[in-house]
């Protein structure tokens, strides 16, 4: 540990945030920008704010304090859970959370958090308004369904129902165009080998770099893997426990949903999946634990050809390094 860091603990719920300092003082400060203004006169260039990812809380904040010059990292909820937990704490409060997390962070010295560029940032909140209009209107047109099948459906209803779908539509196109401007003018070169891989599609392709800002957040495969969530859990023990592998899903579930939409079509049309899953499936293995290991597959073909910079070949598969 680099004796100069002062860690500090930062509790962030909806209205306040509790702040642990490197000698255990405490303060709560609003969570508006008069709150973050008087935070930064604690701190000074050698401080480090740690912080959970607590929903959107957390986010004005973060972003507050980089724009600022002050060093923030971001922590998985459950690591700090766990932490605490493990010193046998007894007291659950915004105060005492606070000082776990600071203790965490001189304890653990997490890596530092770099943020987002706007046009990233506004990416992600594209794709989320996006699901939203898209669940919206898949219960449109069921309901549009339901309407028709009775016997004397009210045209008043079908016409309301119909305006309002053709308005959801035309703002998803809205919303789906200006995604892709976004992603193009980031990350242009790696939308196009992502989309030479054999059961990637475009849309497929913007959202993969949505969600892994471009893959520059990731060192290795296996690390992208764990984010999606699409790694096993093996619980073995001695002779008597001896659990069924299953998927950790302690990661990102829209990056795993799109992986697992995408399993059909790399099982027609990419070669090495294919394989992949008539393998497992011969050794008598479900055909979703085979889809599961396609996907895997498909994130670590995806990861390699942007790391490399080499369009997907299944000639060349061996020149193509995957950490």
């Amino acid at each position: 540990m680099t004796k100069d860091i002062k860690y500090f603990g930062l509790d962030i719920s909806k209205d306040v945030f509790d702040v642990c300092d490197d000698t255990r003082n405490y303060y709560q400060f609003k969570n508006s920008l008069s709150g973050f203004k008087k935070l930064i006169k604690l701190l000074d260039n050698n401080a480090v704010c740690v912080m959970e990812a607590t929903g959107y809380y957390h986010v004005r904040l973060s972003y507050f304090l980089l724009d600022h010059g002050f060093k923030v990292s971001i922590v998985n909820p459950l690591k700090i859970k766990r932490y605490i937990q493990m010193e046998l704490s007894k007291v659950k409060t915004d105060k005492s959370d606070s000082k776990m997390i600071q203790l965490y962070g001189k304890d653990r010295e997490p890596k530092l958090w770099f943020g987002q560029s706007k046009t990233q940032q506004e990416s992600l909140q594209l794709s989320r308004l996006l699901s939203v209009y898209s669940k919206q209107s898949t219960q449109i047109k069921n309901k549009i369904h339901g309407e028709t099948v009775l016997g004397i459906p009210s045209k008043e209803v079908l016409r309301s129902l119909n305006r309002q779908l053709k308005s959801l539509k035309k703002e998803i196109a809205l919303l789906e165009t200006k995604l892709e401007k976004n992603v193009k003018a980031e990350y242009q070169n790696s939308l196009t080998l992502l989309k030479s891989i054999p059961g990637i599609g475009s849309k497929t392709a913007l959202m993969l770099l949505v969600f892994t800002d471009g893959f520059h957040r990731f060192e290795s495969a296996k690390e992208l893997c764990s984010y999606a969530g699409i790694t096993p859990i093996i619980r073995q023990s001695g002779s008597s426990v001896k659990g069924r592998p299953r998927m950790s899903k302690m990661g990102n579930p829209k990056l795993r949903n799109l992986l697992f939409m995408c399993s059909f079509n790399a099982c027609k049309y990419n070669r090495a999946c294919k394989a992949l899953f008539d393998r497992i499936v011969a050794k008598g293995k479900s055909k979703k634990l085979a889809l599961i290991a396609v996907c895997n597959k498909l994130l670590k073909q995806a990861f390699s050809i942007v790391k490399n910079g080499i369009p997907y070949s299944s000639e060349f598969r061996s020149t193509l390094v995957i950490k």
